[in-house]
């Protein structure tokens, strides 16, 4: 098994080093400058690297990585002068490396490589987009996600703390990049389709993340241009029919019979919310072919994203102490309560506590319905604050109009 397992990972390590030297290869000029690295390098210093591995382990190969290292040092040494660029000299040190990486894990080193050369056959579309596509905020803003995404998010304590403990900085760094995500894919939606269709393509999609995130980043984006009103306001709609069909799904998972029973106050909740979107879709026909950036602003703004979080920060303490102060009180407290957050935990909780059969299918359906009615108090404030009147005043009947039928729903046909 174990001459079985080397012989793949050997075999893997020539792929990875034909595949791009093969792509190295095509890029070589014809000249006597031209450069020093092809296939044949390319394979040779991957299944070099695979052999070091298999004689002396990481040590030895790690001397083999060196030593090709030092030779692509003399080799860009001699064609600096024609090629400045060093993607060459380091792609070959890194096949060498994935060479050893094939014997240990050889999914791991074929994917590597894949992408390796994917980067390098991309070379005149990655410059293209970034030096013509990319504008200097776009840029700025990419620069700003991965920093806030890779660094802010993993060193923010996950643990509960403040009044109440009712305050996680992990999960509340985790929504700001969330909405950060939000504004920039509906901003990439406008740029590829305008605002006509990408913004409710965005907001739908968007709404299986987070409907109140959407509805916020929505917001901000109507009250920075409002001649696309219309469809951020079917885009944050949308976004609420997403919310229904994710509810669906999580109380399918965890208890069918209960979707049966809630089956018609849920259809008819999505119908209204989707109805409700279609209806500013068409109004925002007249704004077909807005993809100008100045039209489109920028991907996000950091400022709203942090204000975002704190909002449902302040949402979050107001509903725990009002769940402290009133004690255990029995599930709807604490359906209400935590549908100011999220609609989906009420849900999955009932759902849980009737498939233990701890309760009827009656005292079910009514907490999950006051979970997505709180939940909809918090996307009328995240409107108000986040779009101003004039959006709010647009979206929020569409929600009341949801939650209306979902009620009238669930009563009449229960």
């Amino acid at each position: 098994m174990e001459s079985r397992s080397t012989l793949i990972g050997l075999c893997v390590a020539l792929g990875i080093g034909l595949l791009v030297g093969a792509e190295r290869e095509r890029r070589k000029d014809t000249t006597a400058d031209r450069s020093a690295a092809g296939i044949r390098t390319f394979a040779v210093a991957a299944l070099l690297g695979a052999v070091g591995f298999v004689i002396g382990g990481v040590a030895l190969l790690a001397i083999v990585v060196l030593v090709v290292g030092a030779g692509t040092l003399v080799a860009y040494q001699r064609t600096r002068d024609q090629d400045p660029g060093m993607t060459t000299e380091f792609a070959l040190v890194l096949t060498c490396t994935l060479g050893g990486l094939a014997i240990s894990d050889a999914m791991l080193s074929a994917g590597i490589g894949a992408v390796l050369a994917l980067l390098l056959a991309a070379r005149n579309r990655l410059h293209h987009f970034v030096r013509s596509v990319l504008t200097e905020e776009e840029l700025h803003d990419i620069i700003l996600f991965s920093a806030t995404a890779l660094i802010v998010l993993p060193v923010a304590p996950d643990r509960f703390m403040g009044p109440f403990d009712a305050i996680n900085p992990h999960a509340l760094a985790r929504l700001i990049v969330i909405v950060m995500a939000i504004s920039a894919a509906g901003y990439v939606a406008m740029r590829w389709l305008g605002t006509q269709y990408g913004l409710p393509l965005a907001g739908f999609a968007s709404g299986f993340v987070s409907s109140t995130a959407t509805i916020h980043s929505m917001g901000r984006r109507a009250a920075g241009n409002k001649q696309i009103m219309a469809a951020a306001v079917a885009g944050a709609a949308l976004s609420s029919l997403a919310t229904i069909i994710q509810m669906s799904v999580v109380i399918a998972l965890v208890q069918p019979a209960l979707l049966i029973a809630m089956a018609i106050p849920l259809a008819l909740a999505g119908v209204t919310a989707a109805l409700y979107g279609a209806l500013f879709l068409i109004r925002s026909a007249k704004e077909r072919g807005q993809r100008s950036a100045g039209e489109t602003g920028r991907a996000f703004d950091l400022k709203t994203a942090v204000g975002f979080a704190l909002l449902l920060g302040l949402v979050l303490m107001l509903s725990a102490g009002l769940n402290a102060f009133l004690g255990n009180a029995g599930l709807l407290v604490g359906a209400a309560v935590s549908g100011f957050a999220d609609a989906h935990a009420t849900a999955a909780s009932a759902a849980s506590l009737f498939a233990a059969g701890k309760i009827a299918i009656d005292q079910a359906i009514f907490p999950i319905l006051l979970g997505l009615t709180t939940n909809t108090v918090t996307k009328a404030i995240v409107a108000f604050s986040s779009g101003g009147k004039a959006y709010a005043l647009q979206i929020v009947p569409g929600l009341i109009a949801m939650i209306l039928v979902v009620w009238l729903g669930a009563w009449f046909f229960r």
